[in-house]
């Protein structure tokens, strides 16, 4: 026999079918961990976990995906002393991607919450063990020289209406002062506590300053009735302060002015950066700022603030005082 010949090879090459080759990528990472999942979420708490005694919060347990007829277990536990066990049947989510429950809890004892859920295996869902979760719950009170929790919400709600808080976490005289002109703007007792009736006003959203005339821009606003100035641009306020004005027998005088002169330092009279708006009207530090009205006319503020102010007033701006 012959050898077949490179004319029949390449006959039959051509007949052959072309080989394929298949590349199969592999899992990634991401796609290789999802799998079944347990999680719990605290919810109307603030930054994410900050709460307030004797005020309710709640958790989310949520598990993934969802699988008809499962339930879990949660609980609630104080440095390791068990607070509350709830059983719930987790119901399908609007997206029907996971099964979901929310529990609703509170306590009046403040210290840190920490919340675990597990789910016990079933027929058609393995066990599963959410990672804990922690809450600090704090106490409905704060007072000068306090640190905590409760004082860093206090602060963090004040600043967000404008007031004029100090050091992150320690109730200093700046957060005091802050509370006595959230007080006086609020028509509360004019003292520099933080009690619970604050507190709920606080979180309720009251102790907003009404700004009377936002067509002013760039202005100061004098309220004698609450005792307090504020700082306002662009219709919105930028800082509130406690004032003292004039007192019955020499009122400080009413209306919209603007600052003509300005005058750093103390003068001979105590007053301490003065913006004056009308003949010797100013605002300006002093010495003594009551909570009520007791100036010869000027609108006194504490001396710790007035640089600050003093810098944000210019020459020109309005000053709008009113009853």
């Amino acid at each position: 026999m012959h050898a077949p010949s490179r004319t029949t090879f390449a006959r039959h090459a051509r007949r052959a079918l072309p080989l394929v080759v298949v590349l199969m990528a592999a899992p990634s990472a991401a796609s290789a961990a999802t799998g079944p999942l347990l999680s719990l979420t605290p919810e109307r708490v603030s930054n994410g976990h900050l709460a307030l005694a004797g005020q309710p919060w709640r958790v989310r347990v949520v598990m993934q995906p969802w699988v008809e007829g499962q339930t879990a277990t949660v609980r609630f536990y104080r440095h390791g002393h068990k607070l509350r066990v709830v059983n719930v049947n987790l119901t399908m989510s609007p997206t029907g991607k996971s099964g979901m429950a929310v529990v609703a809890f509170g306590t009046t004892k403040p210290g840190t919450v920490e919340v675990q859920a597990t789910h016990l295996a079933t027929p058609t869902a393995i066990q599963l063990v959410a990672k804990p979760v922690r809450v600090d719950v704090a106490a409905l009170h704060a007072a000068p020289g306090a640190r905590g929790p409760a004082v860093r919400l206090l602060q963090q709600r004040l600043a967000a209406k404008g007031y004029v808080v100090g050091q992150r976490g320690l109730f200093d005289q700046r957060t005091a002062r802050a509370v006595l002109a959230f007080r006086k703007v609020t028509g509360m007792a004019r003292t520099n506590v933080a009690d619970t009736s604050l507190f709920k006003a606080l979180l309720a959203g009251k102790g907003t300053f009404r700004v009377r005339h936002p067509e002013h821009g760039k202005h100061v606003e004098a309220d004698l009735s609450r005792q307090v100035i504020a700082l306002i641009q662009g219709g919105k306020v930028q800082r509130i302060y406690p004032a003292s004005s004039g007192k019955p027998s020499t009122p400080t005088i009413q209306g919209s002015f603007r600052v003509y002169s300005k005058s750093a330092g103390f003068n001979t009279k105590g007053m301490y950066y003065s913006d004056y708006f009308i003949r010797g009207f100013a605002i300006h530090g002093y010495a003594e700022v009551p909570v009520f009205a007791a100036s010869h006319g000027c609108l006194r503020i504490p001396i710790p603030d007035a640089i600050s102010v003093f810098r944000w007033i210019k020459i020109g701006d309005v000053v709008d005082v009113y009853p």
